[in-house]
Formats: structure tokens, sequence, C-alpha cells
């Protein structure tokens, strides 16, 4: 030991910490594991004995969304310290979604499996997982929940909003409006590459509630951070204390062992279900919360979302289902006074990673500001702002999120125009001589979890440029896809089974009558059971851009359907291994000697 190690005797760990496993023994593994420390310039005197805390990072120069994750970690990293812990950063893959061809989704498993086992395989006794942009959130808890090591989640933070023109923007919402204002020739190239060089003022994720700001809003109905956390600006001050608050945390989770199985209980998503709608958040949630369910072995289903929706009005008026940003909901008292507005509609009892309940967590008073949080009894929408239908379209059912929809489009018949992918979608849907009209249904197929792969958010399918051109705004869509939290428009998504998978959209002809009601829950196509069946005994057209190696050929081969999560059919469940379980460390031999 160094002359500064005699000085202070090393206590022993704390009983029940994990880590110990690793660094507590006087064998050979035990001097192994300690000389690697001390190899990174750690004496015995700074982990030994003290919770080793992971900060799980998903830094990374080509994810602007979690760009400032480096200055957080080192905030998380002062709360370890303060509160007796000793913190280890690790990175894993980070997920981006303007950068990341073909889409963030395909690879949400893949980084879910490299948290899951970074955190299984290293001696952490509890973990902060940093996320921000859109799937690293759902991605970092779906492998938090399945290692069941005690965790807690900081999100990244909205961007600054950008200003154009006089106008403060969301990323995604305004811009889908101004890329239609340039197709349809309202805007010259100038204004947008003006609009361009504004778009992006900072750092953080979508300054709307796009599915960024809905995973991080959810996080907190989970009950998987602290309260208060998940509107904080990117650049403001008080995240990097929120940070060192988690850090703390983080010491005190491990040594009480609280863990994610303890927290993501059926009730604690009912909540964040209920609180996804009352801020009329992101479809892409559904698919997440799906996953992180099936992760825990909690018997979530569509149906449940439904129901949820039945009772849950908007009281939330942010973009796109309002007019202001997450920065105007952080000022009018955040999340916690969102849930106080809501708090008849809550599991108040569920716990939480703080050790209290979410009665113990919420406010004392009402939101500051109730043109941005509504009470309860006055909302800016009825309940039902999302629907999930079913019928011979999407047996297995599909979502639409109404409250970003146009309400006289909810109910519609109306004659298919069927686009067989994305390729066959952009060689056509500018052609002048396209048949269609605006009671036309827009039918995308080819695009969900194994045709595309990867289920991209293909689902706000454009206005034909020639109707766009006429005024016409929205149209019924109908895809396997998924779409963007920022987007809008009655587009019905996530249709399962998917066409890849032999789903009736693949039978779907131009010129059939589509029915939507949305209130009712149904989704059809008015065609025979006979022709139907006739149709799918026809030969089928070869899958396109099948992959045949690598990652992209495991996940089309093993992702389940959009009902179901779309996360992989071998991760689904809890673990019956016992070499899985977070306490299970392989004894005997170290490698690397």
């Amino acid at each position: 030991m160094t002359a500064r190690e005699q000085q202070k005797p090393v206590q022993a760990p704390p009983p029940g910490l994990r880590s110990a496993k690793w660094f507590a023994g006087k064998d050979v593994p035990g001097f192994v594991h300690r000389s690697a420390m001390r190899a990174s310039g750690f004496s015995r005197m700074a982990f030994e004995g003290r919770p080793i805390v992971g900060i799980c990072n998903s830094w990374s120069e080509v994810v602007n969304c979690n760009m400032h994750f480096r200055g957080l970690a080192d905030s998380v990293r002062r709360g370890v310290l303060a509160a007796g812990g000793f913190p280890l950063e690790f990175p894993t893959i980070s997920l981006g979604e303007q950068l990341m061809k073909p889409t963030t989704m395909l690879f949400r498993n893949l980084m879910a499996m490299d948290v899951e086992e970074s955190i299984r395989a290293y001696p952490f006794d509890s973990v902060v997982l940093l996320g921000g942009c859109d799937k690293t959130v759902p991605a970092q808890l779906m492998g938090a929940a399945s290692a069941d090591v005690p965790a807690i989640v900081l999100t990244g933070g909205p961007a600054a909003p950008a200003v154009f023109a006089g106008k403060q923007l969301g990323v995604g919402t305004d811009l889908w409006e101004y890329i239609d204002d340039v197709r349809a020739g309202r805007m010259s190239m100038v204004d947008y590459e003006r609009l361009e060089a504004a778009a992006g003022p900072s750092r953080g994720h979508c300054p709307e509630m796009g599915t960024a700001s809905t995973m991080a809003t959810l996080v907190e109905g989970l009950g998987m951070t602290l309260p208060g956390t998940a509107a904080i600006p990117a650049m403001d001050s008080r995240r990097m204390q929120a940070a060192e608050e988690c850090g703390a945390r983080a010491v005190g989770l491990a040594l009480e062992g609280l863990r994610p199985s303890d927290v993501l209980t059926t009730e604690a998503f009912d909540n964040a279900i209920t609180l996804m709608l009352a801020v009329g958040g992101s479809t892409n949630a559904i698919v997440h919360l799906l996953a992180i369910a099936g992760r825990v072995g909690v018997p979530l289903s569509l149906d449940r979302f439904h129901e949820i929706s039945a009772r849950t009005p908007l009281v939330v008026n942010v973009r796109p289902a309002g007019q202001h940003l997450v920065e105007q909901v952080f000022h009018a008292g955040g999340i916690p006074a969102v849930m106080r507005s809501i708090e008849s509609l809550l599991h108040v009892d569920a716990r939480t990673v703080t050790g209290k309940t979410v009665s113990e967590n919420l406010p004392a008073g009402a939101a500051a500001d109730t043109s941005i949080i509504a009470p309860l009894s006055s909302p800016f929408q009825p309940a039902q702002g999302l629907a999930v239908v079913r019928g011979n379209l999407a047996p297995l059912g599909a979502v639409i999120k109404c409250s970003a929809a146009t309400p006289e489009l909810l109910v519609h018949r109306g004659p298919a125009v069927v686009f067989e992918n994305m390729k066959d979608l952009l060689a056509r849907f500018d052609d002048p001589d396209l048949e269609v009209t605006p009671d036309s249904v827009l039918v995308l197929r080819s695009a969900g979890p194994r045709g595309a792969p990867g289920m991209p958010e293909w689902g706000q399918l454009p206005i034909p440029t020639k109707l766009l051109k006429t005024g016409v705004t929205d149209m019924v869509r109908i895809s396997d896809a998924r779409m963007s939290g920022t987007a809008y428009g009655t587009c019905v998504l996530h249709v399962s089974p998917e066409s890849a998978a032999g789903g009736p959209l693949g039978l779907v002809r131009d010129g059939d009558v589509i029915a939507l009601d949305a209130f009712a829950g149904k989704l059809d196509v008015l065609v025979s059971e006979a022709e139907l069946e006739a149709r799918r005994a026809a030969p089928a057209p070869p899958a396109l851009n099948r992959p045949v190696r690598g990652y992209a050929a495991l996940y089309v081969d093993r992702v389940l359907q959009a009902h179901q999560g779309c996360d992989f059919d071998f991760l689904a469940g809890r673990s019956q291994n016992p070499a899985d379980e977070p306490d299970a460390v392989f004894d005997g031999w170290v490698g690397g000697w």
C-alpha cells in the first residue's frame, strides 16, 4: 500500500454491495481486479469499501442531442463522490436521429444489448443512465431493466428554441410546415437556407414534445428519475445541478438495493401512459413502453393505451398538439406540475427511484401558468387523444394520434393510393399525373420492422404536390411505419402485422375503399374476404432490402412486431438463466494474464 493509503485504513464494503465480489476477495481474482483499478490510477482508498456507480454515457460527436454529456457526466461524478461513492464512466453506442441511416430504430435493440451487457459484466453497484436523443433513453431503460442493477436516468434536456422570422421554432414541427411551403412555392430557397442556419441554436434534444421530450417525460412518469428533471433546458445550469443530485441518489440506490424491477411495475406503466396522453406525446413512445414492459414481464398491450386514452385529456399546450415548447412547460412547473394536474388519474402510491411514492414527490401547488399546463377540469383537448384501431387491415392493431390529426378526417372513407415502398413513393408523389384526390387514402407498405428494415419514421407521408398547391394540408395516411414525434396529421401508424410479415396491408390495391373510424377503433379495407384470400394466394413480390449478414440480418430474423414493441424475441421477458441475474458473477480464474 502507498503511504497515503496507510494513513487511512481501507474500510470493508457495506454488506450486499455487488462490487465486493470483484474487489473484496483475497484470492487471485480479487488481486487482479484491484490491480486493474490501480493500473488506471485509482488507489485502493478511492474505490474499496465504497459503492461503485457506473455512469453510462451515450455522448457522441455525431449526436448533437448528447454533445453536452461530458459536462453532465462530470456533474454526476461530483454527486457520486459527495455522497461517498466511487464513479466509473463507461461508453456505449449512441443513436442520433438526424445522421444515422437507415433509421435509429434499427439499432435501438443493439444499444439496449450494449447497455445490458456492460452493466452486467462490470462491478457496478448502481448506474446513472445519460440519454437524450430519441432511441438512447428507451435503449438504456431496456438494458437496465434486463440487467436489473439499481439505476437512475438523467436525460439531456431540450435544446434552446430556434428563432426564425421573429418566431420561436421547434426543430421538427415547424420544419414540416416550411418544407410544405417550399414545395408549394410559398417560400424561397434563400429563406429556406436562412431557416437551416437558425434551426439548431444549441445542443440538446428537440424542444417540442417530440419523441425525445416524450421519453424524458415518461421517465418521470415511470419513476425512474428525480422529479422535475425532464424539462430542464439542456443549457440551463440547473441541469448540471440535477446531474449532481442524480449521482448522489445513485449511491443511495446502491446501498438500499432498489432495482428497476421494484419501480417498473404495472402501475408505473399506467402512470407513464397517462402522462404521455396528458402532454400529447409521441406515438413512438408506445413501441418503447411495450418493449420496456416486455423486459420486466409486465403484461402491457395496445388495448391498455386505448383504455387509458379514453379517460385522459390533453392538459399541456405544447407542440405538435399545442402552441408552446418544452422550455415553457419547465417554467410553468415542469412535469411535476403536469402530474399534479392529473393526480386523480395516477397510481400515486407507486414507488420511485427517490425511495418515495409518486404522491410524496408531487409539488404542493398547481402550475404557475394555466395557459401552458391546464387543470384537469378545463383541458385543452378532451380525452381520446390517441386511438388504437383494428380491423381486417390491422388485425393486431395500429395507432393514430388524434390530438395531432384533423378532426374531420378521424372518421373517413376513401379510395386507396398505394405505394409499394419508399422508393416507389419518392418516384411518384410529385407526379402531376398521379391519380389522387383530397379524399384518397395514401398507403405505404414495406416500411415496418422487417420490411424497411427498422420501421423508419416514414408514416407522415407527404401530401402529393399537386394537392398541396391547391391548399390541401392533410389526408388520411396509413403505413406500417412510425412517425416523428414532432410530426402531425391524420396518420395511421404501426399497422400490425406489417406487410413484410404477411400482414393484410400487402393486399391493398389502388382504388380499394378504406374505412377509418378512430373513435370506434376500426380500420378496414372494404373488400370481400374471398377477394382478400385470392390476393393472398397470389405469388408475392420478392422482398426488398432484406439484409443477409451482420446485425441487420439478426434484426430481421428475430424482431417482434410493432404491437409487441419491436424488441428481439430472445430478449423479452424476465431472464430464466442464472448467469444473467444481476448478482451472478462468474467465479474462477481471470483471463488477461
